[in-house]
């Protein structure tokens, strides 16, 4: 089962995305993209074209945008939410969804860190 690999909406931390490098995880950020500034629902069509969950501090646009999406059955590759919280508390949480779960389960899936302890 292949890993996850993440896309990094414009808000996470350039420092976070090298966290996660140096950890062997494949991640891609907004701005290496050159998407910054697309609106949500384009972060998540570009991140699901590459086959990445997509990663983010933005809990109530991509809440919504998953329900709307799942709603009309339009697949995406999945999301995943945190709080705004330490980086190294996110980095804990996200290393134990990402040993947990492989991409095909992250398929159409909206994960919160939080329930990630």
């Amino acid at each position: 089962m292949p890993p996850i690999a993440l896309y990094l909406d414009e808000h996470i931390q350039i420092a976070f995305g090298d966290a996660l490098r140096s950890r062997g995880i494949d991640i891609l950020t907004t701005q290496e993209a050159h998407n910054t500034g697309l609106e949500d629902t384009q972060q998540l069509a570009f991140a699901t074209d590459e086959n990445r969950v997509l990663l983010s501090y933005n809990r109530r646009h991509f809440a919504q945008i998953h329900h709307q999406w799942m709603r009309i059955r339009r697949p995406h590759a999945g999301i995943v939410i945190s709080d705004q919280i330490p980086i190294g508390i996110v980095l804990r949480r996200l290393m134990k969804l990402y040993f947990s779960l492989c991409s095909e389960e992250m398929a159409n899936r909206l994960e919160y860190l939080s329930n990630w302890k």
